[in-house]
């Protein structure tokens, strides 16, 4: 059967103003988010590179170990602010309004970031406290836009639509169109002319993404309004937008004042506030799934949820070694020169959303053919096969470490097979677990829900940050850990599959 016929065959259930089968909402929300990963991943790719930077050559001259746990944190930060920003969505504002503030917060953070990279402004510290109030406001900023745009997607289609998943996975490639040009444009930028000037290429990016949101707006048909919209309304009002600045202004000020106020607090203060914040989340996030959650057939998707989401860790915490260990194995121990010409090293940040545009429309395909033809695996297979492929990038990845161990540099080629390899693994997982949020999570709290896929996406940051670090103590290597670790958890995934897909309750 075509897809073109299998389009036909469902065309029943297209909205009317579909394109090529999708809704035009698809592509307003592709643009949308093609641009805000623009700004997100300009900004990663510089970031280790740019805190090892000696200090003559503008950057903060901080060792290794340093430079990987600020990159932890900060990246394990930007997948769990989503979860209150979930809440918020659901509950108080909506989605649309929540991925404008976001919007504008993180275009904030990131000329802050430009500002701490101009060496003229480092009396008193002033370079490293805007720093640390970029990063801030970048996550805080993260939280209110990353769940809200992907529930947006999910609502442009019924739960039993073969389409969901091959939207996602289009959605899924517009990040990764934004994640592709980022290096080139913003990576190159900071790394060849000027810190600020990488930094400030993704702060354009990101209202750029703000401006085209904005300007397709009908194209969303009165989705992500606030809940307490008027009947009949189908966009903002004067109202919505005084809230989206008055947010965007409180936003800035807490981290300020984070910053400012508990970053001057002693070690043991800070610990004891990020232990009664972490506790009090869990604690919110759990009163906020018992009240959202009703029935046995809701309660038992939720589990689904959870256990994905413990593997999804797994997966991220070897994949994101990407900006971490990747990038400075690509910066220390990768053989770059093509003749006289040196490759920057924020261009390796690229294999994986090239890949990703290459091989995203084949999976959007192959999903769509394997459901008319009754093949289509199951979501859990899905996810393990997925973690298969992950543990054979860390074989390869493992292989390499050792060609380099001897101060040999090596052919980038080794770096390319795994990122290919490991985005292949991807596309099982991400575009996939985003569909399964919105299918799978009780309508009252899909958000919240989304944020707490997001939630294991920061943990799997964390670790991939802090991983080197925890094994380099009990004298383990760091790949073929994830190595085995991937392996074993992809081998548990699929002897658990029956088990899930009865739980799943019909949804596949």
């Amino acid at each position: 059967m075509s897809e073109e016929e299998i389009l036909e065959e469902y065309k029943d259930d297209a909205l009317p103003d579909n394109i090529k089968g999708h809704p035009k909402g698809l592509y307003s929300l592709f643009f949308t988010e093609m641009w805000e990963r623009f700004s997100y991943y300009g900004m990663r790719a510089l970031l280790t590179l740019y805190l090892t930077a000696e200090l003559i050559n503008g950057g903060f001259g901080m060792d290794r170990a340093e430079s990987l746990k600020i990159y932890g944190i900060f990246t394990g930060l930007v997948y769990l602010t989503p979860i209150i920003g979930g809440w918020f969505a659901d509950k108080v504002i909506g989605q649309r309004k929540s991925i404008f503030i976001g919007a504008f917060t993180m275009a904030i953070g990131q000329f802050l970031l430009a500002g701490s990279g101009m060496q003229s402004l480092d009396a008193e510290g002033m370079r490293l406290t805007l720093f640390y109030l970029g990063l801030g406001t970048l996550i805080l900023g993260n939280g209110f836009f990353k769940p809200n745009i992907s529930t947006i997607v999910g609502d442009l289609y019924d739960n039993d639509d073969p389409r969901k998943d091959g939207g996602f996975t289009i959605f899924y490639m517009g990040i990764n169109i934004g994640a592709f040009l980022s290096p080139f444009i913003a990576g190159t930028l900071g790394e060849k002319v000027g810190w600020p000037w990488g930094f400030a290429a993704a702060g354009v990016g990101m209202l750029i993404g703000t401006i085209w949101f904005y300007a397709r707006r009908s194209t969303l048909d009165g989705l992500g309004l606030p809940p307490n919209r008027k009947e009949g309304q189908t966009e903002l009002i004067r109202k919505d937008w005084m809230d989206i600045i008055l947010y965007t202004i409180i936003n800035f000020v807490l981290v300020l004042f984070v910053i400012k106020g508990i970053g001057s607090l002693p070690e043991i203060a800070q610990t004891i506030i990020t232990w009664v914040i972490g506790l009090g989340g869990l604690l919110f996030l759990a009163l906020s799934i018992f009240k959202g959650t009703e029935g046995k057939t809701e309660w038992s998707r939720v589990f689904v949820i959870l256990v994905l989401a413990m593997f999804n860790i797994v997966f991220w915490a070897g994949f994101e070694q990407a900006g971490g260990t990747f990038n400075l194995f690509a910066e220390e121990n990768t053989n770059r020169m093509i003749g006289s010409w040196e490759i920057p090293t924020t261009w390796f940040q690229n294999i994986n959303p090239i890949a990703i545009v290459l091989f995203a429309p084949l999976f959007s395909m192959l999903w769509i053919k394997l459901s008319a033809l009754k093949k289509n695996p199951r979501t859990p297979v899905k996810f393990a096969i997925g973690l298969l492929l992950g543990a054979l990038a860390f074989y390869i990845m493992t292989m390499a470490s050792n060609l380099a161990a001897g101060g040999t540099l090596i052919s980038p080629m080794w770096l390319v097979a795994v990122y290919v390899i490991l985005t292949l693994g991807e596309l099982m997982l991400s575009p996939i677990g985003l569909s399964m949020i919105t299918k799978l999570s009780p309508s009252k709290i899909t958000s919240i829900m989304m944020g707490v896929w997001m939630a294991s996406f920061a943990l799997g940051n964390y670790l991939a940050a802090t991983l080197e670090s925890i094994l380099h103590t009990y004298q383990f290597e760091l790949y073929p850990f994830i190595t085995y670790l991937m392996l074993g958890s992809a081998v548990a995934l699929l002897l658990l599959s029956p088990v899930l897909n009865r739980l799943m309750k019909g949804i596949h």
